[in-house]
């Protein structure tokens, strides 16, 4: 999604503020795909990135926040990752294309699992809270919003006919999320559902040449 234009007369974030949250986001990062959300405390953030819980509470609200705001950093790098391949394969026949990018929606390499890992434990841990489930909720549809501004603009043969670019987004997000859930482990057997998948979904949503 295009973020709005920058107020020119808004002030910047210090610089050493936006170092801080980097650091922090990075040190939470490494804790979560290590030893899960549920054990990690907000504490171990503060020590691993080297500050002090004024420090945290400065730039996220509590532990959820900050995976949240991670969350949203994966999102953005599969949308760039996405709509460069869409580029990329441009000149290809519609159905191929979109046989291809599905697949590439579905995929999930190795350096991701540790995420996927990490996505389903919070989803669980959320669905027993009323007030997270709204902030994760609200996190999905931003992701579904993002999604259907790149099918609209660079990918419209993944938008089928009577259904709106959101509707798309949404079920392709939903069908990643199971697959996800389905493949974690990979093996041959992942990679026959992942097949299998792309071959069903692209059929449905790609457009006939």
């Amino acid at each position: 999604m295009n973020p709005p234009p920058a107020d020119a007369a808004a002030p910047r974030p210090p610089r050493r503020r936006v170092h801080t949250r980097a650091r922090l986001l990075a040190a939470a990062s490494e804790l979560f795909l290590t030893v899960g959300f549920a054990r990690t405390s907000i504490e171990d953030v503060c020590a691993a990135a080297g500050y002090t819980r004024g420090a945290f509470y400065s730039n996220f609200g509590s532990k959820e926040d900050l995976l949240l705001a991670l969350f949203d950093d994966q999102a953005a790098r599969r949308m760039a990752e996405l709509e460069e391949l869409a580029a990329a394969c441009e000149a290809l026949a519609p159905r191929e294309r979109a046989r291809l990018l599905v697949e590439a929606l579905l995929r999930v390499e190795p350096a991701e699992t540790g995420w996927i890992l990490l996505f389903l434990e919070f989803r669980l841990v959320a669905a027993r809270t009323e007030a997270l489930a709204a902030q994760l909720a609200e996190h999905d549809r931003t992701v579904a919003r993002a999604l259907a501004d790149v099918l609209e603009r660079v990918l419209p043969e993944l938008v089928p006919a009577g259904a709106s670019a959101g509707q798309a987004a949404a079920v392709i997000l939903a069908a990643r999320e199971g697959l996800l859930a389905r493949t974690a482990a990979g093996g041959v057997v992942a990679e026959e559902l992942l097949a299998a998948t792309a071959a069903v979904l692209s059929g449905l949503l790609g457009r006939a040449d």
